[in-house]
């Protein structure tokens, strides 16, 4: 059978924001699972590298710091504390609060995805200089922020 035509997609879409973050996104997705790792997750890594900055912070503090909402912040952590590389732990003095340990496997697998990540981030910008690496960073960090401030409760 003969393989589909590709097709270029549609000015329209280019110039979409919207259409090129999603297309950023789904790349990158597809380029984290094949250099990094196909089973972490880029939010799970996030939340590692959070837990690992922060040992010891509430779970709901981290949510907004690694761009989840608290329900995905929620589901990220129990399956992370399922594979054992975090840890809850609650507080005596308020037994609705889970506080976040990194385990010695967890710190294992973060410092491993870390250097990979890093990799990475040295291909998606080996093109660029480093003073227009900093400035698209500054730009799509400030655009992040703006669009997050259109959604906020």
């Amino acid at each position: 059978m003969a393989e589909p035509e590709q097709l270029p997609a549609p000015e329209a879409l280019l110039t979409a924001p919207g259409y090129v973050a999603r297309r950023l996104h789904h790349a990158y997705t597809a380029a984290w699972q094949r250099y990094v790792d196909p089973v972490l997750t880029g939010p799970q890594f996030a939340v590692l590298t959070a837990v690992d900055a922060y040992p010891g912070v509430e779970q709901g503090s981290l949510a907004r710091a690694v761009a989840l909402d608290r329900s995905t912040m929620a589901s990220i952590v129990k399956r992370l504390e399922d594979r054992g590389l975090i840890r809850r732990v609650t507080p005596p003095e308020d037994g609705r609060k889970r506080l976040l340990h990194l385990t010695d496997e967890g710190a294992e697998v973060l410092r491993a995805a870390y250097e990979k990540t890093r990799e990475l981030d040295r291909l998606l910008m080996r093109d660029m200089a480093k003073a227009d690496e900093t400035t698209l960073l500054t730009r799509l960090n400030g655009i992040a922020e703006h669009w997050e401030s259109l959604v906020e409760d």
